[in-house]
């Protein structure tokens, strides 16, 4: 029996990934992909779109490896697409055309002063509350600044720290834009609210209802496997089973 292609080779493109443009044209044609391929996570992702390796092969660091690492820094700080620790918290591309749909079927569209709200609803930690506070006062901030700010210097400070960002990054609340050399070791990462990188999505995702949401996320999901049973797109997307059928009715 001949293997099932790969999700990369489902959606048709049909050239490798070379330069920070063609990958922003993958990221809008597929909607949202993976950074590198994750277990158990069925969406293509700009690794393979770029090397073209098996993606259940182990990943080989070499300078494609490097292009894809660097390009999801770049590209969120030009605004040319969304990228966060998403799905199962693993790195996220989302293109602009579809962020609105994730922020309203997430419920997740805010402003800089919306962290004691969400708090207040049990959807955030208090350490996320924290982070997204210093954020929200200091504008785009560094990791080891960020961590500084908010009193989590400490190596247990730390795991607060990761563990709370990737909080923010699930709830589309906070975005990774961009890098800042803070040592001279690798360059850290810098995080920027949703809210100010992506104003106009934020502002489109309030006039779409949740259900809608869903329905467009899906329809997309189904240009990748079109026979995709219900219970994978709610194990995906955390949905209910009922919400899931719902979503792929016609």
């Amino acid at each position: 029996m001949a293997a099932k292609p790969t999700l990369a080779y489902e959606i048709g493109w049909p050239r490798r990934v070379r330069t920070p443009g063609e990958a922003v044209q993958y990221i809008n044609a597929t909607g949202y992909c993976v950074l590198f391929p994750v277990q158990n996570v069925p969406l293509p992702s700009l690794y393979y779109a770029v090397t073209r390796r098996n993606p259940h092969d182990q990943i080989i660091w070499d300078h494609d490896s490097q292009l894809v690492w660097r390009w999801k820094d770049e590209l969120p700080h030009r605004r040319r697409v969304f990228y966060g620790k998403y799905f199962r918290g693993r790195g996220t591309f989302i293109s602009l055309a579809y962020l609105p749909y994730f922020l309203a079927m997430r419920e997740s569209a805010s402003q800089a002063e919306d962290h004691q709200r969400f708090y207040s609803r049990g959807h955030i930690s208090d350490d996320a509350r924290i982070l997204w506070r210093a954020l929200a006062e200091h504008g785009p901030l560094a990791t080891l600044e960020l961590r500084h700010l908010c009193k989590m210097d400490t190596k247990a400070g730390n795991a607060r720290f990761k563990r709370a960002i990737v909080e923010l990054q699930s709830w589309l609340v906070a975005v990774r834009f961009g890098t800042q050399q803070e040592t001279a070791a690798w360059a850290s990462g810098r995080y920027e609210l949703t809210c100010r990188a992506f104003p106009k999505q934020v502002a489109a995702a309030s006039s779409i209802s949740p259900e809608l949401a869903r329905a467009r996320v899906a329809t997309k999901f189904l240009e990748f496997d079109p026979h995709a049973p219900p219970i994978e797109l709610a194990r995906l997307f955390g949905w209910s089973r009922q919400d899931a059928i719902k979503a792929m009715s016609p």
